[in-house]
């Protein structure tokens, strides 16, 4: 189970991702964005070595939010540099690397955990808390499958699509919008 320390980042996620967002392929903006926090949920390392979130930011500038799961390490990821989003000062743990979720496997490996219903979303803030608004539609667990992350989150209800994990964030201007956020893609790239 993780443990949520409510302390000081140096640089914050929001200063992290404003730099590394407008280097992505999937980014729909000409400048940087001005990016408020809309949402997300965490994931649990069962080895309690990586911190895992899927977090939802929103840029106020044009109004589009992004989904950009991130794990923090106390250490460097080998071979994961080109998923290196920056390094922060933890206020209880010291430097941490970032790295952005499809490129380390232990968020891989807790995200299909999560879509064969081996894991629970658990709270953004809350320490050992799973998180209620978060839903599953789970795929089979003998399936072999892939991970796609939803980077650019649209309305929506997955229906009755199975292997998806939808949730809620939070515009600017105080409203709700939901939609999937993962989902499993099986090896042949069916959905």
């Amino acid at each position: 189970m993780a443990v949520i320390h409510h302390t000081t980042l140096v640089p914050t996620k929001l200063e992290l991702l404003r730099t590394w967002l407008p280097r992505q392929d999937w980014f729909d903006g000409t400048t940087a964005p001005e990016l408020v926090a809309s949402g997300g949920f965490r994931l649990d390392d069962p080895a309690g070595e990586v911190g895992i979130e899927c977090y939802l930011a929103t840029d106020t500038s044009t109004g589009r939010s992004y989904h950009v799961p991130m794990t923090y390490r106390g250490a460097p990821l080998p071979d994961a540099g080109a998923a290196l989003i920056g390094t922060l000062e933890h206020g209880v743990l010291g430097r941490r690397w970032v790295y952005d979720g499809p490129g380390d496997p232990v968020f891989v490996a807790q995200a299909l955990a999560l879509l064969t219903g081996r894991a629970r979303a658990q709270d953004q803030g809350r320490d050992n808390t799973p998180d209620p608004d978060i839903d599953v539609t789970r795929a089979a667990a003998d399936t072999a499958m892939a991970l796609r992350v939803v980077r650019v989150p649209g309305d929506g209800d997955p229906g009755d699509r199975r292997g998806s994990v939808s949730g809620p964030w939070r515009t600017p201007e105080g409203l709700v919008r939901r939609g999937v956020l993962l989902e499993a893609v099986t090896v042949d790239g069916r959905k």
